[in-house]
């Protein structure tokens, strides 16, 4: 069996890691942890049918595999027989992309993040400016950016949210007076419409608030139905 625990708070991370061997690992348990300058070629796999000297249980921490190509491959290549081991593992990442937690969460016992308290140095509107120009690459890119400080999907589809809104909002007013909006951002709004099909705002719209709902639902994973949203702008 293995475990996961990953995120932007990395004394979070290893501090669940701890509690958890603290509470499950019996007496006479052997604790083994490889990192990326340890890791030998094949060790993953040694580490699956390892058996202690001394009849207790083999307990290992895979110390941020993604820090060391060789060791990341191993491990992804072995997490269905890590399912299956009698042996115990305890993975440990820094921030993980939507592909990669799906990958890690197919065999696990279970999976955690920690994510740090926002630093304030992304600005969540550069999400609505890529929107608007209607940037996928640059959108898709500023997605990972904002996952790495910590921001939620929630906050997100919030921020994407509100840009669809004002956008249908200038589409169907004639004046910044009519739709209730200052000029600037209004003006900016009617500019941007220029470049969407027409009833394409509508249907991203329509497509993120389905998204939001099968989130939250359990119909979807959130994470990845976002970025192929993105991708599909």
């Amino acid at each position: 069996m293995y475990v996961v625990y990953f995120g932007t708070d990395r004394k979070a991370v290893r501090d669940a890691a701890t509690k958890y061997i603290d509470e499950n690992m019996p007496a006479g348990g052997q604790l083994t942890t490889i990192d990326e300058n340890s890791f030998q070629i094949g060790q993953v796999a040694d580490a699956l049918g390892a058996t202690s000297l001394f009849g207790g249980e083999e307990w290992f921490v895979f110390d941020i595999p993604s820090n060391n190509p060789d060791f990341l491959e191993e491990v992804i290549a072995s997490l269905s027989d890590m399912k299956e081991s009698s042996n115990n593992f305890i993975i440990l990442e820094n921030a993980l992309l939507a592909p990669a937690k799906k990958t890690y969460s197919k065999f696990a016992d279970s999976v955690a993040e920690f994510a740090a308290k926002k630093s304030g140095s992304f600005n969540i509107f550069s999400l609505t400016e890529a929107l608007a120009g209607k940037d996928k690459r640059k959108l898709w890119l500023l997605l990972q950016e904002a996952r790495l400080n910590g921001l939620r999907d929630e906050e997100i589809i919030g921020v994407l949210w509100w840009q669809l809104k004002t956008l249908r909002l200038a589409a169907l007013t004639k004046n910044s007076s009519e739709a209730g909006m200052k000029d600037f951002p209004y003006n900016k709004a009617k500019r941007s419409l220029s470049i969407f099909k027409e009833g394409e705002v509508t249907r991203l719209s329509q497509t993120l608030l389905e998204l939001y709902h099968d989130g939250h639902g359990g119909v979807r994973d959130m994470d990845t139905a976002l970025e192929k949203w993105v991708l599909e702008i």
